[in-house]
C-alpha cells in the first residue's frame, strides 16, 4: 500500500555527513544533561509510601490528585487499579516524617471530601527496592540491545548490526536526555516506553536493510550510495503510513490519557520521531561508512549454465 510513488531517488546519503554531525551534537548534549542534571526518578526508584484506598463510588482521580498535592507533597502518583473505586497513591519519602504520619495526613484530607473512603493498605517502599528496580531495568535494556545485535548479525551481517544498534542507542540516549534536561519524572512506565522504542526503531532499520539487500541483488550497476538512496526513497510511503498511524495513537494518549499516561506517551512520541530520523540518517549512513557491499549479502554467481542471466536474483543467495 502506497500513498504516493517517488519516481526519482532522493540523494539522502549525499547529505549524510551533515545530518550525522547534527545527530552527534544532539547525542552529546543528551549525555551532558544526563551527567550534569541526572534523571528525576519517581517513587518507584527512590522509595516512599504506597497507599491503597477504596471509595463507595467511582473515584475522581483528578480531585484526589489535587487534594494530595495541596498537602505539600510533590511528585505524587495517583491512579486507579483493579476497579474504578480503588485508587493507589504513591508519596515520596520525607525526612523526619514516618509512613504512618504521611498516610494519616492524606486520609484526613480525603475523608474531608468523602467520609466513606477506606484505607485498604499502606506500606513503605524502601530505596533498596528502588535500587533493585533500577538494576533490573538496566539489565532488561542490556538484554534487549544484545538480542537485537544477535538478530541483525544473523539476518544480515555484522556491519548492519553495529549500525542499527548505534542508531537505536542514539534514540534511547536522546529520550533520556530530554527527561534529564526538563527534569520530567522517570518512572517504570517511562522505562517500558524506552524499551518499546528500541524495538520500534529496529523495525524501521530492518525494513530499510531488507530493501538494501534486495537492491544489491536487483541493481548490479548501482554503487552503494545509490543503492541506499533507492532503498530509503522506496520505503518513504510505507514509513509515513506506519509511523503516522502510530504517532496519532500515541498523541491521543499524550493529550487525553491524563497524568498517568502522560510521560509514557511523551517518551514514545520523542522515540518515534527520532526513530524515523535515526533509521535514515544514522543507521543507513553508518552502514555505508562501515563499507557494506554486495558481497556481504549476495554470493557471487556459481556460473552454472542453467542460470538465467536476466534474472536479477540469479546466483544471489543469502
Amino acid at each position: 500500500m502506497e500513498f504516493f510513488k517517488i519516481r526519482k531517488d532522493i540523494p539522502f546519503m549525499r547529505h549524510a555527513l551533515i545530518f550525522n554531525v547534527i545527530s552527534f551534537a544532539t547525542f552529546a548534549l543528551a549525555v551532558f544533561f544526563l551527567f550534569s542534571r541526572g534523571l528525576h526518578l519517581s517513587v518507584e526508584f527512590t522509595g516512599g509510601t504506597v497507599m491503597e484506598v477504596s471509595y463507595s463510588q467511582p473515584a475522581d482521580v483528578e480531585k484526589i490528585r489535587g487534594t494530595v498535592a495541596g498537602l505539600g507533597f510533590t511528585d505524587v502518583q495517583v491512579q486507579n487499579f483493579g476497579t474504578a473505586r480503588d485508587v493507589m497513591i504513591r508519596l515520596p519519602a520525607q525526612k523526619g516524617v514516618t509512613t504512618a504520619q504521611q498516610s494519616d495526613k492524606v486520609m484526613t484530607a480525603l475523608k474531608a471530601g468523602d467520609p466513606q473512603v477506606v484505607l485498604r493498605r499502606t506500606e513503605f517502599v524502601g530505596p533498596q527496592v528502588g535500587e533493585e528496580l533500577a538494576q533490573d531495568g538496566l539489565k532488561a535494556l542490556a538484554m534487549v540491545v544484545v538480542g537485537i545485535m544477535i538478530y541483525l548479525a544473523f539476518r544480515f551481517e555484522w556491519k548492519y548490526a553495529v549500525a542499527a544498534i548505534i542508531a537505536n542507542l542514539h534514540d534511547v540516549i536522546i529520550i533520556l536526555g530530554f527527561f534529564a534536561f526538563f527534569q520530567w519524572e522517570f518512572s517504570l512506565s517511562v522505562l517500558a516506553a524506552v524499551l518499546a522504542v528500541l524495538g520500534y526503531s529496529v523495525n524501521e532499520s530492518v525494513v530499510i536493510f531488507d530493501r538494501i539487500r534486495e537492491n544489491f541483488r536487483r541493481y548490479r550497476k548501482m554503487d552503494t550510495e545509490q543503492i541506499i538512496d533507492n532503498a530509503i526513497t522506496s520505503t518513504i510511503s510505507r514509513t509515513i503510513i506506519t509511523h503516522g498511524s502510530t504517532q496519532i495513537m500515541v498523541l491521543s494518549m499524550l493529550l487525553f490519557g491524563g497524568p498517568t499516561l502522560f510521560y509514557f506517551a511523551l517518551a514514545l512520541t520523542i522515540g518515534i520521531l527520532f526513530g524515523i530520523y535515526s533509521s535514515v540518517f544514522v543507521a543507513a549512513a553508518i552502514a555505508m561508512w562501515l563499507g557494506i557491499k554486495r558481497e556481504d549479502l549476495v554470493k557471487p554467481s556459481s556460473g552454472k549454465k542453467d542460470e538465467n542471466p536476466n534474472d536479477p536474483n540469479a546466483g544471489a543467495t543469502v
